[in-house]
């Protein structure tokens, strides 16, 4: 059997361990994630149909995206690689009285024993806290079936992206922990796309998601400035 490369960053892993208990509490480090939890569903939804679709999200924290779609009737799967983010997210699913299968396993590790499992899989804001994001990219392509849709959320490289998602975000305003996000780390677009086509994943979409604090609402806007999702399909099979 072909050895699973390492891909997570400990540092990272160890950053949202400390932060967990705070997963759920509007109010504090993950507030912005909450505010714009719902665009991103809507995103989702709007081009997948998320009821009754076998559906993984892929670096699920605490559970806000799988929650959510949860309540919309897909069959969720959530998998990250930090033990504690799991915990709050499997308790506050039994508190809603809702059933998801959470795991703790990298997705690689998981592709393995999972290809085309899935008719949707999502990665939200996960690309930018690992060392090779296209090896995430092609576990997903990986673990959705043929005809099945990806969608992926993360920043793009640029200098409007350092002075609102670093400077302004973190150290002016704090609407998320200073040290959250490192620039290097950013992903463009063209490079997402790429990463993508070379696994035979479609590209459909990438729209810009622009968030508005003082009314902590989010809205889809044209260009990728900062924050954008990217909407995949698999080649092969019908679309659903």
């Amino acid at each position: 059997m072909a050895t699973i490369e390492k891909n997570i960053d400990e540092s990272e892993i160890s950053k949202f361990e400390t932060m967990a208990s705070r997963w759920w509490d509007r109010e504090g480090a993950f507030g912005a994630l909450h505010d714009i939890n719902e665009t991103r569903v809507r995103y989702i939804n709007t081009r997948a149909h998320l009821s009754g679709k076998q559906v993984l999200d892929i670096g699920c924290g605490g559970g806000i995206l799988s929650e959510a779609m949860a309540k919309i009737g897909a069959q969720v799967t959530g998998i990250d690689a930090g033990k504690g983010p799991l915990e709050i997210a499997r308790s506050h699913m039994i508190d809603k009285g809702l059933r998801i299968d959470y795991r703790q396993v990298t997705a690689e590790a998981f592709a393995v024993a999972h290809s085309q499992c899935y008719d949707i899989v999502t990665c939200m804001e996960l690309l930018e806290h690992v060392p090779k994001p296209w090896s995430i990219i092609n576990a997903c392509k990986e673990l959705v079936r043929p005809g099945g849709h990806v969608f992926f959320a993360t920043l793009n490289r640029n200098p409007l992206s350092y002075l609102l998602a670093i400077l302004a975000a973190e150290n002016l305003f704090g609407l998320v922990p200073k040290g959250t996000h490192q620039y290097r780390r950013f992903i463009k677009p063209s490079e997402m796309i790429q990463w993508a086509q070379a696994v035979q994943l479609t590209l459909k979409d990438v729209s810009g998601l622009l968030y508005i604090p003082l009314l902590r609402r989010c809205i889809l806007i044209g260009p990728a400035c900062v924050n954008y999702m990217a909407h995949f399909s698999r080649r092969g099979g019908l679309q659903t």
